[in-house]
């Protein structure tokens, strides 16, 4: 089997492609670097609550945190023997997470690869649940839901995308809630295996010292042919609009905690999804960089402190730009920045600071190839959004001011911006104005 080589010469960079035998697209970056790092994804998430096969006539709609259940699960196999303590053996370091989208299992080592790649290509491929196995799971999970509602940063993030989105799934907590996890048999776990696990919806990213050879030669030890199954995902219509305009919770923290979202409409095409994500990255570190005016100023002034970030998201059914951080006084915080995206609309940046700002992004991207971690992970998104990531500087390079203007103008409306705070226990909460 021969692999397609990728390369880009302007950063230097190149990986190797091919769709092994079995039907599980590879992906290997080589880098000379002393840790390897391999990444295993299904294109599944905790969005993924009703679909179809081309196998069944309708529609099934599973509970809500069956995704993350699943993840879990399947590092125990069926004489309960976990693949930790297999990984231990060789020196792997693993780990594994559930987005709205994706679910990764994960590890790194710094010898013994194909040992370690042999693990979790095979614990990944062989699930096992019982009903015994999966009340078990059930308290285990029941108890970490338990403890993320005391998490203000779960929290803060999760009230945010509640006050954003009406009907989307990623208004749900990942994991669900203890009610939903408790509907979970091991006939939806098989049914949801047996559809996203698919390892034509499944891909292998893998970086570090290795040849796309030695990657080949372990999928050809454990990996059988899978059919192609054709998967149709449902997400409910989401109006423009926003749910809620601001939610409060009250935790234990030192000091209010607050998420600001600005809901966007996703992009139609995956080449301008790449588009949007490099505008708005330009357009964050305009309006919010640790360089500019705004985060200096109110640095300064002691309203924001070093916590104080912006980041956008977007996938194939939502987008958003979410504003976080904490200190005292949060609705002067989503004030100030609804001020900031209002005179900025008629009084955009000049075109010397955007190009500064292109250039502190394009070096940013850079520096996310010097991380066999960084590569592997970020590999895997952009293989499941249909991009390219040695695609992504030229197209950072080649994003213009009047690019960015105009995406400033559609995508940030401050009448679809939420405002999500938890506030420290036992202290006055700011009312909502009459």
């Amino acid at each position: 089997m021969s692999f397609i080589t990728k390369e880009n010469t302007d950063i230097g960079e190149r990986y190797y492609y091919t769709q092994h035998k079995s039907g599980l697209p590879v992906y290997v970056f080589p880098k000379k670097h002393s840790t390897a790092f391999a990444v295993l994804g299904t294109k599944y998430g905790s969005a993924d609550t009703t679909f179809k096969t081309d196998k069944d006539d309708d529609f099934f709609t599973i509970p809500d945190g069956v995704a993350h259940f699943l993840e879990h699960k399947l590092f125990e196999d069926e004489n309960g023997n976990d693949a930790f303590t297999r990984y231990a053996k060789y020196g792997g370091n693993a780990n594994a997470f559930t987005s709205f989208v994706r679910t990764a299992y994960l590890f790194s080592c710094t010898g013994n690869f194909d040992e370690n790649l042999e693990v979790l290509l095979d614990f990944v491929t062989c699930p096992y649940f019982s009903e015994k196995s999966v009340k078990k799971e059930q308290g285990i999970i029941g108890e970490e839901i338990k403890m993320y509602e005391d998490n203000p940063g779960w929290r803060v993030f999760f009230n945010m995308l509640g006050a954003m989105y009406i009907n989307n799934p990623v208004r749900k907590d990942i994991a669900g809630t203890v009610e939903s996890i408790s509907e979970i048999t091991p006939e939806i776990l098989y049914k949801c295996y047996n559809t996203f696990y698919n390892l034509h919806n499944m891909a292998l990213c893998v970086c570090g010292d290795v040849t796309p050879e030695q990657v080949e030669a372990v999928c050809d030890r454990v990996l059988k042919k899978a059919e192609n199954i054709k998967i149709e995902r449902y997400t409910p219509d989401e109006p423009p609009h926003i749910n809620t305009e601001r939610v409060t919770l009250e935790l234990e923290v030192a000091q209010p905690v607050f998420s600001i979202g600005i809901k966007d409409t996703p992009a139609n095409t995956p080449e301008e999804a790449m588009r949007r994500d490099a505008e708005t990255e330009i357009i964050l570190q305009l309006l919010f960089g640790r360089s500019g005016d705004f985060y200096n100023r109110h640095y300064e002034s002691g309203l924001i402190n070093h916590k104080f970030s912006a980041s956008y998201e977007q996938a194939r059914s939502y987008a958003y730009t979410e504003i976080s951080g904490s200190c005292e006084d949060p609705d002067l915080v989503k004030k100030a920045v609804c001020e900031e995206i209002t005179h900025r609309r008629d009084n955009f940046f000049t075109a010397e600071e955007f190009e500064t700002a292109k250039r502190v992004v394009y070096a940013n991207n850079l520096h996310n190839f010097d991380s066999t971690e960084d590569i592997a992970t970020d590999f895997l998104s952009y293989v499941f959004a249909e991009s390219d990531i040695l695609d992504y500087p030229a197209v950072i390079s080649g994003v213009t001011y009047e690019d960015a203007k105009n995406t400033f103008l559609s995508s940030f409306d401050i009448n679809k911006s939420v405002l999500s705070i938890i506030f420290p226990k036992n202290k006055e909460v700011i009312k909502d104005d009459e």
